[in-house]
């Protein structure tokens, strides 16, 4: 099967946004003006093609990443339209990863949101160029130019407007593109037909002022159009669009588009711009990887000729097909049937199926090209942000790595028979979803859960009853603590020895134990010199330190930020074992961690809570007896307030209902996880005194 388009010809493009911005019905148009589908999907019917869980259809809001795709103007646009809400920010993030060039979409009334900011600051992280769309232009309040300062200001960007609005809220009707100087209107429902018109002549002069200002700002960023600019030269509309393109792809700047997907308006020119401004494979750095035995770095060329490397982005669950893998081939071609090699296991995998997706919906093909993306049936034992390369080729992409989660339920089967069913169905939900976490509670013998927020734990239950016909009771929400020291501990000494009837047990260890940096868990290092220990005894330490750490002396929550380092211990000829150190680690770290003054750590929220005016003392006033840090408060169009805080997790089980009745059902709220902080001790006891 030879390639069907040409590597220059491939937008691998993802689609992000704050939630409720419209992802989901710009990515429906898109597949409607491309001719994937046959009639306008809805968020509010459910009746849309990416969104095609159950749960995103009652909801209205998208939960799992879709691969769609579509082609325009002889090129094939991968499109991944990702979810909005913060709970699932870690699909958001493993889709950056794969992608060449994103669609940031904007709701015109709000401007830069607060998942808005998250995704950006990830897409800047992989380096994602970006074109925005300002969406919802013909909703009341909606601001072309504020949002396009909001995009400056919040996210020090560099916006350049190439479109004018003709008409704003309910008089919306099209655009004026500045580069060209020609309006598109529609005129019908559907939006199908693109009318392309002279400019309104009461627009001409705002419309040449736009233009002039784009044509400079597009000049600043290139020295050769500086000269000519500067030089009084008349720059060409082809001039102009390489310019952007140069910039967007350097990520010197962002080209901002504007329209109404829901009233089928602006989203032909947003497709046109995909492809004249957004990167190809061929326009990205190559992709870097490592060799897992020399530790080399090795390029990955876009090139099919080139041995094979590929990364998997993504697993899902089918109830009917098993698991599907989606992953983006960087260099050489995958094909049906071939056998190829998973580093970071160590195993072959043979490809079974592979497949195109249009979102549930799917097409077989035999092999799939650099620069690509599909998805693949039947691997076992590859699993999110695994490589797979060619045999005899070992190549390591870079991990993908995830939050940890921030907040648990306990969960337990209602019958005997749901037992097992329960147990496969979180292990595949697991698989899915790096995020999600099971472990079983030493004490009490409970089944617990962790996830990155109330929503994605919910979701994730009502998967269990739905996919995997699970019925299960549930119990409260619980915050994820952690505990760790708060000054440094140094020689601690812990001899484990046992005399038996054969051999005995002896392993001797001395750690140090001393704060870490935040976030940086638990840090292990090797100080032994002279052999006072034997080298391949030392893993073993290693192992016991670690399992202890699963658990503190305060209350039994994991521990973090912690540095250990061995210093010094002794062995026996003949009864030290890898045993007798383990045992040794793992009992000197709990002795040294009492002794290191524990703290118990909470998980702390970042807020922002979006209110009218009239509300503003009232929702101050909830926010501060629920122990939050404010930030600062910033005046939005239109009478509305936005209060930036940080907040305990712990204080905001049931704050929605809280903000809905003090601002008359107007308030809104995000929210995402920070960082640990140190609880203080009045609350820290209310805390252990709840747990005994």
């Amino acid at each position: 099967m030879p390639r069907q388009f040409s590597l220059e010809r491939y937008r691998n493009i993802g689609i992000i946004a704050h939630i409720d911005a419209g992802k989901t019905t710009t990515t429906e148009r898109i597949l409607y003006y491309t001719g994937k589908t046959y009639r306008l999907g809805s968020v509010d019917d459910g009746t849309t093609v990416t969104d095609w869980m159950a749960q995103e259809r009652e909801r209205g809001i998208t939960i799992v990443s879709a691969a769609v795709t579509a082609e325009w103007r002889g090129y094939q646009i991968n499109i991944i339209d990702t979810p909005g809400h913060i709970d699932f920010t870690a699909e958001v993030q493993r889709c950056l990863r794969v992608l060449d060039g994103g669609v940031v979409v904007f709701d015109a009334t709000q401007g830069v949101e607060p998942q808005s900011e998250t995704v950006w600051r990830q897409a800047d992280r992989y380096n994602v160029p970006r074109i925005c769309f300002i969406n919802k232009m013909d909703r009341i309040g909606a601001s072309y130019e504020d949002s396009i300062e909001s995009i400056r200001h919040r996210l020090g960007a560099n916006p350049i407007a190439l479109q004018f609005p003709i008409g704003s809220e309910s008089s919306f009707s099209g655009v004026v593109d500045l580069i060209t100087r020609q309006a598109y209107l529609w005129d019908d429902d559907q939006g199908k037909e693109m009318r392309i018109a002279p400019i309104p002549q009461e627009l001409i002069s705002q419309v040449e002022d736009a233009r002039s200002t784009m044509i400079e700002r597009i000049a600043e960023l290139d020295d050769e159009l500086t000269i000519r600019f500067l030089e009084g030269e008349e720059l060409t509309v082809d001039d102009l669009k390489s310019g952007i393109r140069k910039a967007v792809i350097a990520n010197k700047a962002t080209a901002v588009l504007c329209g109404t997907s829901l009233r089928n308006k602006g989203v032909q020119p947003l497709l046109d711009a995909i492809v004249d401004y957004l990167p190809s494979p061929l326009d990205v750095p190559p992709v870097k990887g490592k060799d897992p035995e020399r530790d080399t770095e090795i390029i990955c060329p876009p090139d099919d000729e080139a041995p094979l490397a590929a990364l998997v982005f993504k697993i899902v669950s089918d109830p009917y097909m098993g698991r599907l893998a989606y992953f983006r081939v960087y260099s050489g071609v995958l094909k049906e049937g071939v056998m190829v090699y998973n580093p970071a296991k160590n195993r072959k995998e043979r490809i079974g199926r592979l497949v195109r997706m249009y979102a549930d919906r799917r097409e077989d093909i035999s092999e799939v090209y650099a620069g690509d993306i599909a998805a693949t049936l039947g691997l076992k034992d590859t699993f999110t942000g695994d490589t797979l390369c060619s045999m005899g080729h070992s190549v390591v992409l870079e991990n993908i790595h995830f939050p940890d989660p921030v907040i648990s339920v306990a969960i337990e089967p209602k019958t005997t028979a749901d037992q097992d069913k329960m147990g496969e169905a979180l292990r595949k939900l697991s698989e899915e979803d790096p995020t999600f976490r099971v472990r079983s509670d030493e004490n009490t013998g409970q089944t617990i859960i962790s996830g990155m927020g109330e929503l994605h734990l919910d979701v994730l239950v009502d998967r269990m009853l739905r996919e995997f016909r699970v019925q299960a009771n549930i119990g409260r929400p619980r915050v994820a603590y952690r505990e760790t020291i708060t000054r440094p501990v140094n020689r601690v000494e812990y001899r484990y020895v046992k005399q038996t009837g054969g051999h005995g047990q002896y392993g001797h260890v001395v750690i140090n134990l001393e704060p870490g940096q935040p976030g940086s868990g638990i840090l292990y290092e090797n100080k032994i010199v002279g052999g006072v220990i034997p080298r391949e005894y030392i893993p073993a330490v290693e192992k016991g330190v670690l399992e202890a750490a699963e658990s503190g002396s305060l209350a039994g929550y994991p521990t973090t930020d912690i540095k250990v380092t061995l210093v010094d211990g002794s062995y026996h000829e003949v009864d030290s074992s890898e045993m007798s150190f383990k045992m040794a680690g793992f009992f000197a770290f709990k002795e040294a961690f009492e002794k290191g003054a524990p703290v118990l750590l909470e998980p702390i929220m970042k807020v922002e809570a979006i209110v009218p005016e009239e509300f503003l003392g009232d929702v101050l006033g909830q926010l501060s007896a629920r122990r939050a840090e404010i930030l600062g408060i910033e005046h939005r169009t239109g009478h509305i307030q936005s209060i930036r805080a940080l907040v305990p997790m712990a204080e905001m089980f049931g704050y929605a209902t809280e903000l809905r009745s003090a601002t008359q059902g107007r308030g809104i709220f995000s929210m995402e996880y920070d960082h640990y902080a140190p609880i203080s001790n009045v609350v820290a006891q209310k805390i252990l005194n709840f747990n005994n």
